[in-house]
């Protein structure tokens, strides 16, 4: 160390003058220096440690002599700090050498240590931050007080008189069925595929979970969920099918909820009814139906097979999509049933053996066409709907397959021919219960229904209002008109042949649907009249009221024609057509009924019988010959628009009142298909099989039954209705009741039955004003459509056959229609 040198300070001179030798001096001895400096170059010492006893050498003043002097304990500590001078610039001792710390090597047991003690380190932290996902996601759900399982989409099941079903409506397409409802091949088929510790987890399978990540990660086989059935359910009930972090936190969450609320099979049986299955089906009722066409109460092996392997990718494994594919599948589902223990090899290699199932198309019968019209009437009768409900309609399941088959079979017979592609067809009983109901040729390719929407001009078939109106006002069959030509106002309506008879009484101008004569009758009693007449009888739609009312301008639906004229079978009481009869819970508590009377009287019984009188002469010598049925009493009439666009025909029996339409759904004209000729064919072929087995009815209140058309047999009691209790005779005589009918509102004035004034003059103009008559046309025999009329949508091209199953009473006819062996 470098010495240094510490040069002597210059002392300040205190002296006081000689005339004061008594002051104080106060400048320091040598003694009272800490060190002494030995010469200009001598050594500098260094400050003696401190002694533990010594402090701060502190000056005192001393009694003898007032010389400043240190104290003894002072200078005995200068003295200590004497001692053992030390050079400055000599180096220090050396200091001892720290021994150097010895690294221990443990080997493999001391890496492991590491490891696990890593291990151990990032466990904690791992565990603090999963706990922080799952605080901050379960945060975003609502409180657990607030968790329920959300109801699910109520089912309608409408089904027929009998029983039969025509249809599940609302957002599942399908019933709720019970666990122990359902075979139980069909649970296992989903557990053995799907998750097959379902039993034993407690909402999250840990096995399953690796196992998919051992797939997905070091496989690369794609991407396996390892999702429990508790934990799809989880997804399907609460959450949004986003596949994200926070999704699947809160997945297992409410898994882990699900199974401590509900046991095991409730589980598993909210599953089977909620899971998607693809072509709109929630659940396997509904995917039964629609892949199968039954109930999944009535599905084998192979179709459970199916269906549970329709989970994995619905679109891909569809059996309506794909039936190779989808059978592929259920074999890999029934390999995972025997390695699971659910079957046999004897009972895989049965199901395997069972003919393959190859379902292409759904089930769309014409009953569907009533199942929509029964959506659409339903708010008007329960408003909204929380539960699964059963409406029972008024339709036979039997009367609805011979409508559509006869419907098919007449189109598929003559639809090119003629230039036909749809139609409609209405039967109704003497209730106005709708029986059968086509809305259309097929309704897979087009669901329009024309027998309630479409509004079509009906033709010579609205004459029979026009000659109801006459009789009231006193005319008779035999009244004579002339057939010639004749204009009103510039309107000149013309036959269909173009040719004129001449005189003809009024039941030959109807039996031949004169339109000359119709036309002076309406302009006779008045056209006021004539719709006045209608709408009592159950019409609806606007009526245009003028002279062209009587040949049927006025568009209309088959539904309401055909239901105005059941007052013609039934013994002159109205009816509204209805379809719903009885509206009941799953559990059976009814919600509504059908019950009470109708409008009553809406016919007057001479009027009655009058009009009967010629409508059955239209089937025996006039346009509806083609309709006839042997041993029955009927009546009916024709009806056929401008150009051939709409063929109708109505007609009734004493059971049931039937319509038919046949056109094209942009009215282009048909190649001369009439009411009389392709649509009388239609009604006669239903009705037909319709009465097969039944016997005859009298028509209430009908004056007209030949023998040859009516052969009186013994009533059946359970066959007959209340208003047909009455001797088989040609009389006038009508019930003394009213008919049991159901409620509906009164349309036009209550009619007062008893005598008819016949004294009236022969022909006589109205003489009330007549409104504006449209420009002339042909009216061959109807006018042409009226501008801006509704066009239902385009035509769905030629009619495709579908023949219905033969079976029981309809199996002959079926098979003169289909050619079935």
């Amino acid at each position: 160390m470098r010495s240094r040198r510490i040069e002597r300070s210059q002392e300040p001179n205190f002296d006081e003058p000689d005339d004061a030798p008594d002051a104080l001096d106060l400048r320091l001895s040598p003694a009272d220096r800490p060190s002494h400096v030995a010469g200009a170059d001598g050594p500098v010492r260094a400050k003696p440690a401190r002694s533990m006893g010594g402090g701060r050498i502190e000056p005192t003043l001393m009694a003898d002599g007032g010389e400043l002097r240190a104290s003894s304990r002072d200078a005995g500590s200068r003295r200590n700090r004497d001692v053992e001078d030390v050079r400055v610039d000599e180096a220090p001792p050396p200091r001892a050498a720290k021994p150097k710390r010895r690294r221990s090597r443990g080997g493999f047991f001391g890496f492991l240590g590491h490891i696990l003690y890593w291990c151990f380190v990032m466990s904690i932290w791992g565990g603090i931050a999963l706990g922080g996902v799952v605080l901050y996601y379960g945060a975003r759900l609502p409180p657990t007080s607030e968790w329920t399982v959300p109801k699910r989409p109520p089912n309608i099941k409408i089904v027929s008189t009998d029983g039969e079903l025509m249809g599940n409506r609302g957002d599942t397409g399908g019933e709720a069925v019970k666990l122990s409802e359902l075979p139980p091949y069909l649970p296992q088929a989903l557990i053995a595929i799907e998750d097959r510790r379902f039993y034993s987890h407690f909402g999250i399978d840990p096995i399953g979970l690796a196992r998919a990540v051992v797939n997905n990660v070091v496989r690369h086989r794609g991407t396996q969920g390892g999702s429990t059935l508790t934990q799809q359910l989880a997804k399907n009930l609460f959450l949004t099918p986003d596949r994200t972090l926070g999704r699947k936190v809160q997945e297992v969450l409410l898994a882990l909820w699900l199974e401590r609320t509900y046991s095991k099979d409730q589980i598993l049986e909210l599953y089977l009814n909620r899971v998607y299955m693809g072509a709109g089906a929630y659940g396997v009722d509904a995917a039964a139906r629609r892949y199968f066409g039954k109930s999944a109460k009535e599905v084998n092996i192979m179709e459970a097979a199916m269906l549970a392997g329709l989970l994995k990718a619905p679109s891909r494994y569809a059996p309506s999509h794909n039936p190779q594919l989808a059978r592929e599948r259920a074999e890999t589902v029934l390999a995972a049933m025997l390695d699971a223990g659910f079957l046999t090899e004897k009972e895989r290699q049965a199901a395997l053996a069972l003919p393959r199932v190859v379902f292409t198309h759904p089930n769309a019968g014409s009953e569907n066409y009533v199942a929509d019209w029964v959506m659409d009437l339903l708010p008007y009768y329960v408003g909204s709907v929380d539960s699964d409900i059963v409406v029972e309609t008024t339709v036979d399941s039997n009367l609805q397959l011979l409508a559509e088959a006869a419907l098919q079979g007449t189109l598929a017979q003559f639809g090119d021919k003629k230039d036909v592609s749809q139609g409609a067809l209405v039967a109704l009983d003497a209730t106005g219960g709708v029986k059968a109901m086509v809305g259309g040729v097929e309704y897979e390719k087009s669901q329009y229904n024309r027998a309630v929407t479409a509004r079509r001009q009906p033709g010579s078939s609205f004459k029979v209002f026009t000659y109801l109106a006459a009789m009231e006002a006193g005319l008779t069959p035999e009244t004579v008109r002339v057939d010639e030509p004749v204009s009103f106002h510039g309107w000149a309506p013309k036959n269909f042949g173009k040719e004129y008879k001449g005189p003809v009484t009024l039941k030959e101008a109807l039996s031949q649907s004169i339109n000359t004569v119709a036309a002076k009758l309406a302009v006779e009693v008045g056209p006021k009249k004539v719709a006045s007449v209608a709408e009592r009888l159950g019409i609806t739609s606007p009526l245009q009221v003028n002279a062209s009312i009587a040949l049927g301008t006025s568009e209309v639906t088959p539904l309401e024609l055909t239901g105005a004229y059941v007052a013609f079978s039934n013994g002159g009481f109205g009816v509204v057509p209805h379809v719903i009869q009885r509206i009941r819970t799953a559990n059976g508590k009814v919600l509504f009924e059908h019950t009470g009377n109708g409008p009553g009287r809406v016919i007057d019984a001479v009027p009655l019988a009058e009009m009967d009188t010629m409508l059955a002469e239209t089937l025996i010598s006039g346009s509806g010959k083609k309709a006839q049925i042997a041993g029955w009493q009927t009546g009916g009439k024709t009806g056929t628009s401008q150009d051939s666009r709409d063929a109708w025909f109505l007609g009734f029996t004493g059971l049931y009142t039937a319509g038919v339409w046949l056109g094209n759904d942009d009215s282009s004209p048909t190649n001369n298909a009439t009411g009389g000729s392709l649509a009388s064919i239609v009604w006669h072929r239903f009705m037909v099989e319709a009465l097969r087995g039944k016997a005859p009815v009298p028509i209430p209140g009908s004056v007209y039954q030949p023998p040859s058309l009516f052969a009186p047999q013994q009533q059946q009691p359970q066959q007959q209705q209340p208003w047909q209790q009455q001797p088989q005779t040609q009389t006038l005589q009508v019930p003394a009741q009213p008919m049991q009918s159901q409620p509906v509102p009164s349309r036009g004035e209550p009619l007062t039955t008893g005598s008819v004034n016949r004294n009236v003059p022969a022909y006589q103009p109205s003489p009330a004003p007549l409104q504006p008559m449209p420009p002339p046309v042909d009216t061959s025999p109807e006018t042409d459509r009226q501008a801006g009329a509704p066009i239902p949508p385009a035509p769905i091209g030629d009619a495709q056959r579908r023949a219905p199953p033969a079976g029981g009473p309809v199996d002959g006819f079926l098979r003169q229609l289909f050619g079935a062996n």
